[in-house]
């Protein structure tokens, strides 16, 4: 019994000097006074458990009898024997070493392996070596090429203070350009464009478009008239991919904003239950990066500790750079009032139980909104895309057949019902995938 007992101390002085390395470690790493005075006081009860358990072990050694010494003896001499004879003259087998030997009926013989068998073995053999692979991201060919071509000229219109709504939203949009590259490539596709729309303007000079076959035939226009008529060409083309290459960031600042909108009241319930732990409130930004439930949030949340664990700012520091750059409002206020929080020494159950009451209640007003908005849309699609090309083509039928306005054919007809509609339909398309919740 004593032996037990002494095992029995043994693991729990094990047990109590692994809590006393881990707290040690956790003391090191630790920020807060509050968390370092917790653990500090934790320890301090564990050594005294230690010390007592150190005292059971003393008494239970003193409690071990050990048995009393076996009597010595006297050595006698061994008795000689007298050598058997060999195994050739009395006719019995000698052991040699072998199995044989001792079992004459079992020899040692190459057994038959199966298919089945050597592919297993293949498979116990072969040990496969995954070697991870740094994935490492590299720009395109035609981000370098616009690059080299007017890098210096982008760095000059950056440091005169342009585009710097263009800067903030490709930092917000999670865009994997550095301004002057970005800036560059608008410029480069503009040039292109550019070039692309002189050749759409020499076509045009020469050709005409018809809505009957062939559709492509010679203009009989005088060469002067006809590039006055297409001249525009040259100026609309690359208007329109500047402005869409501009606002390309905003766009996408405002489609992430609104998936982090729609995943923000969840998240913020899941941290509110998380903070009830007492944990420090770093630890809940990587519980929910751990969960995977929230996509969109996770690369904010993983830039945030890119902040503190590579650029070194403590907690504060980062929230309110997050807040500055999230490109969500609702993000941004959550980590402006966390900060405060933290700073003041708040009550952060509390706090996130009020932030997830009203991010909650704007996210009903937000689905009610998008419900009506919905039908309203489902109305006038009706009437636009469905009643108004019906009554259009009878209008224009009804004028063909009495003479009166355009002289039309009703292949004509056709083919301009068939642009509307389907123009429409593109138009509605892009209309309600931009203002629809966030989804993927």
């Amino acid at each position: 019994m004593a032996i037990d007992e002494l095992k029995a101390n043994f693991e729990r002085e094990k047990k109590i000097a692994d809590q006393i390395s881990s707290l040690t470690q956790e003391l090191n790493n630790s920020e807060s006074d509050e968390e370092r005075r917790m653990i500090s006081s934790q320890i301090n009860i564990l050594k005294s458990s230690l010390r007592k358990s150190s005292q059971g072990v003393v008494n239970a050694a003193e409690n071990i009898s050990m048995p009393n010494p076996l009597p010595t003896q006297t050595k006698t001499a061994l008795p000689v024997v007298k050598a058997k004879p060999a195994a050739a003259q009395t006719g019995k087998p000698v052991f040699t070493g072998k199995v044989e030997d001792l079992f004459p009926a079992f020899t040692l013989r190459k057994q038959k392996v199966s298919s089945l068998e050597k592919d297993t073995i293949k498979r116990l053999k072969k040990k496969e070596v995954v070697v991870a692979k740094k994935k490492e991201k590299t720009p395109s060919v035609y981000v370098k090429f616009a690059s080299n071509l007017f890098y210096k000229r982008a760095e000059k219109q950056i440091k005169k203070g342009s585009f710097y709504n263009l800067r903030r939203d490709l930092i917000k949009g999670n865009l994997d350009f550095v301004p002057e590259s970005y800036i560059s490539v608008i410029y480069f596709t503009t040039l292109i464009s550019f070039i692309a729309s002189i050749f759409v303007m020499i076509f045009f000079l020469f050709f005409d478009l018809i809505a009957t076959p062939p559709f492509l035939v010679a203009t009989k226009t005088a060469i002067t008239t006809r590039f006055l008529e297409t001249f525009w060409i040259l100026i609309v083309l690359p208007a329109i991919v500047f402005i869409f290459a501009y606002f390309y960031p905003t766009l996408e600042k405002r489609s992430l904003e609104t998936r982090i909108n729609e995943e923000l009241p969840f998240a913020v319930i899941h941290m509110s239950s998380v903070s009830r732990s007492m944990i420090e409130p770093s630890k809940i930004f990587s519980i929910i990066i751990a969960t995977g439930e929230y996509p969109h949030l996770e690369k904010e949340f993983t830039k945030l500790f890119n902040d503190v664990n590579i650029y070194g700012y403590d907690l504060v520091t980062a929230l309110r750079d997050m807040a500055f750059n999230s490109p969500s409002r609702k993000l941004s206020d959550l980590y402006n009032g966390l900060a405060t929080t933290i700073t003041s020494g708040g009550d952060l159950p509390e706090f996130f139980d009020k932030r997830a009451q009203t991010l909650l209640f704007d996210h009903r007003l937000e689905t009610e909104k998008h419900a009506k908005a919905a039908e309203t849309f489902m109305d006038i699609y009706i009437s636009v895309v469905i009643a108004s090309p019906m009554i259009l083509m009878l209008l224009l039928v009804m004028m063909s057949a009495s003479g009166l306005g355009l002289s039309l054919s009703t292949s004509m007809i056709s083919l301009i019902m068939v642009l509307a509609v389907t123009l429409m339909n593109v138009l509605f398309l892009v209309f309600l995938h931009l203002k629809q919740p966030g989804g993927e």
